[in-house]
């Protein structure tokens, strides 16, 4: 099966990827290893992936913790209708966030902010005061906000969430399990714990770059599949490519047919809720 047309024919929404020009002063994530994503990844070089797995529109999300590249993405979803949100970057713990948020609130296309919480050296970063003031602040303006988190921080997660239980948050990658090694047990227990707070959704994506980049079957990313489902239910999970980071590993189509794949269990609306209707209705966007 290729891409997303898996289920009943909809609306298809890519709820995660990226768009960067490439400087490796701001790109120190991208390893030597990850030598193939050194270089631009622009709109025209997605546009004929999603063409060819039957995508309707995508949300771009931040790469780099700047205003500028959240401008800058912006501009990219004002130029290309497609590009229907932004999760960009806003220095959450700034006295200037109010004017960061007064001037991106204006953008209709802007729909939450992140921030790579996961390389930040205390595991404990999501409960300091600043930090809570700036995701107290998102709620004012109805924006959402996705958690970029290893295992270790989906309990300290679980800890911010019921501190705002009426924002919208949203876990990118599955919190990104060690899908490599097989480790199950103590994520599957704290992502369960974490999918009790009803105002958390998901994305099916990430997986590949957790995986044995070379040599990952589709049957390796069942398990976790399975948590993720059973876990937050078919109403609050939605897929996501995480492209270009994930060609490292896999084409875009073999990527999201991991997922589409496996949705084939599902029923034709189920199918319709985790490829669009999910993102659509969680992130604000058009349903049609």
């Amino acid at each position: 099966m290729n891409g997303f047309r898996a289920g009943a024919m909809c609306r298809r929404l890519d709820s995660h990827q990226h768009f960067w020009r490439y400087d490796p002063r701001h790109f120190g994530w991208v390893t030597a290893e990850m030598a193939a994503i050194r270089r631009d990844f622009l709109p025209g070089d997605l546009r004929p992936l999603l063409d060819a797995a039957g995508v309707d529109a995508t949300v771009a999300v931040q790469a780099r913790q700047s205003l500028e590249e959240t401008r800058w993405l912006l501009d990219l979803a004002r130029e290309h209708a497609w590009i229907e949100g932004v999760v960009g970057w806003v220095d959450l713990r700034s006295p200037g966030l109010p004017a960061q948020l007064e001037e991106f609130a204006r953008e209709a296309k802007f729909v939450g902010g992140r921030h790579v919480v996961h390389d930040e050296p205390d595991d404990t970063f999501m409960l300091r005061p600043d930090f809570m003031r700036g995701i107290a602040a998102l709620a004012e303006y109805g924006l959402a906000y996705d958690l970029l988190l290893f295992p270790r921080h989906l309990s300290v997660a679980a800890r911010l969430v019921d501190a705002f239980p009426e924002q919208v948050f949203v876990l990118d990658h599955l919190a990104k399990p060690r899908i490599a090694t097989g480790e199950l047990e103590s994520w599957a227990r704290d992502l369960r714990e974490l999918a009790r707070r009803p105002r958390v959704s998901c994305k099916l994506s990430g997986m590949v770059t957790e995986a044995n980049w070379s040599g990952w079957r589709a049957e390796d990313f069942v398990p976790y599949l399975d948590v993720a489902l059973e876990a937050f239910g078919a109403e609050r999970v939605m897929i996501g490519s995480d492209w270009p980071v994930c060609t490292v590993a896999g084409t875009y189509g073999e990527v999201t047919a991991i997922v589409t794949d496996y949705l084939a269990r599902l029923s034709a609306d189920e199918q319709e809720a985790v490829c669009g209707g999910n993102c659509a209705r969680i992130y604000g966007l058009p349903f049609v």
